[in-house]
């Protein structure tokens, strides 16, 4: 008799059910130190950055522009168009290599520092305790009923928020509308209705994101929480709590030390976890809600300090570098293992690369395009013309004359006149090539090589360079 055949069935835990409840509001409480120094360094050079560039000049125009009215594009000295998109994708391309290459050697630090979600979060929390107070003076206001106190408040929170918002989107519509132009006729109301939807968009965004979302974009949203544990190892520094020297934990009296009573170097008075914008407790681990923003050890330091005990019971450090009570030199020497070598080979080679095809790139440009309604045509005393349209970019923000001359066939004469295109702009020019009924002899119904030739003249910089260009000339039979 058969037996009868088990199923295995893979058990699923019932999922409780505060997973799915609203989550309480996380308000953070502020923090002085090291670290929390340079976060704000980093907020002042990136909004300088940010509210600044558009109101640099370069040669009369706006010095950081992507003007999409014109379809072109100015960095600086340097002036792309739509065709030139592939230097984009390789800029975002070192990005995300110098992403990986950070994140091997130290985590998140692009999070914790230089996000824009960091950055205006960290802005809008500070204008929230200035006028609201800190962390238990808005817990208390969150608690409280509503009242003329609360709505005042509440209302100039909410007020300068948008007023922040604001501000943003309107520099960032700056990169894409000469911002000179754009604030004149935002003060006089004549800005296109495009114009004030982008404005009015990112400035919600902005409101949103640093306002509301805050932590919650940090934990859910963005991917970058997720695929770091691909990059790091037990090696990459990070955020990290010395649990052999922290616990046990809990209050002690300061009569005798804390190893007498039983205990470790943690207090247990969780200021690490108040000041965190997450909200998480770095000392059950590192945990992808992790930014990497250190608030935790300048508040642990702070609390070391008092008590008289060495800092760094929370600090930036390697797995393998706690576990085995590395010093700071022991850990740095890892930091030059094989996947960080990778990463910054491959991150040079391509910077390499691409510092190298921006230094080549031609100030003009040209494309020939032959005459396809007639691919030849007999003119007097038997000669026989082909017609072609020459199209010239100048790269460049003067104007700039070109001579084109083309060799092909014995006896080929090309007509056509000098160019002049203007700053940044695209011209045309017909050119015919006629060669002499003698010199078709036995090219009869066949297509001969051409090479056009394209002279920069003196007005450019630098002046003579000559570009190339295949084509064919037909004789007909």
């Amino acid at each position: 008799m058969n037996s009868p055949t088990v199923s295995r069935v893979i058990p699923i835990q019932p999922v409780a059910a505060a997973m799915y409840q609203k989550q309480p509001r996380i308000q953070s409480r502020s923090v002085s130190g090291w670290f929390a120094t340079w976060r704000w360094a980093m907020v002042w050079l990136t909004q300088g950055f940010f509210y600044g560039m558009p109101w640099l000049q370069w040669g009369g125009r706006q010095a950081l522009l992507f003007n999409l009215e014109t379809r072109r594009f100015y960095i600086l000295g340097l002036v792309l168009y739509p065709q030139d998109l592939i230097y984009l994708a390789a800029l975002l391309v070192l990005s995300a290599l110098a992403l990986f290459l950070c994140t091997a050697m130290a985590g998140r630090l692009w999070c914790g520092y230089a996000c824009p979600q960091t950055v205006y979060t960290e802005v809008f929390m500070w204008i929230e305790r200035r006028i609201e107070g800190d962390r238990s003076a808005r817990l208390r206001l969150d608690k409280a009923p509503w009242g003329a106190d609360k709505i005042v408040r509440r209302g100039a929170k909410h007020t300068a928020w948008l007023a922040a918002g604001l501000a943003t989107g309107v520099t960032f519509v700056g990169y894409f509308v000469p911002m000179r132009a754009l604030v004149p006729e935002l003060a006089t109301f004549t800005a296109a209705p495009s114009t004030l939807f982008w404005i009015a968009f990112y400035a919600l965004a902005t409101y949103g994101n640093a306002g509301f979302l805050r932590e919650q974009m940090c934990k859910y949203i963005c991917p970058y929480a997720r695929f770091q544990s691909a990059m790091i190892d037990q090696d990459s520094l990070v955020i990290a709590y010395d649990a052999a020297r922290g616990d046990p934990r809990g209050a002690r009296t300061r009569k005798e030390a804390p190893a007498a009573q039983g205990l470790g170097d943690c207090v247990d008075c969780t200021l690490c976890v108040q000041v965190c914008p997450t909200g998480i407790d770095i000392r059950n681990g590192l945990q992808n809600e992790c930014i990497a923003c250190a608030a935790c050890i300048d508040a642990c330091d702070g609390v070391m300090d008092k008590l008289g005990y060495a800092k760094g019971l929370i600090r930036y450090a390697t797995e393998n570098g706690v576990a085995n009570g590395w010093s700071r030199a022991q850990m740095l020497r890892r930091a030059f293992r094989p996947r960080v070598l990778v990463y910054s080979a491959v991150l040079l080679l391509a910077g390499g690369a691409f510092a190298a095809s921006i230094a080549g790139r031609s100030a003009f440009q040209f494309d020939v395009i032959k005459d396809r309604g007639a691919l030849a045509r007999v003119v007097a005393q038997g000669a026989v013309e082909n017609v072609y349209r020459l199209q010239v970019m100048n790269r460049t923000e003067r104007a700039v004359t070109y001579r084109i001359t083309a060799h092909g066939p014995d006896g080929l004469v090309l007509a056509a006149p000098d160019l002049t295109v203007e700053p940044t702009g695209i011209d045309s020019v017909i050119a015919t090539a006629r060669l002499p009924l003698a010199a078709t002899a036995g090219l009869e119904g066949h297509s001969s090589p051409i090479v056009f030739d394209v002279t920069a003249l003196a007005q450019c910089v630098p002046a003579g360079r000559v570009l190339h260009e295949k084509s064919t000339f037909y004789v007909p039979r």
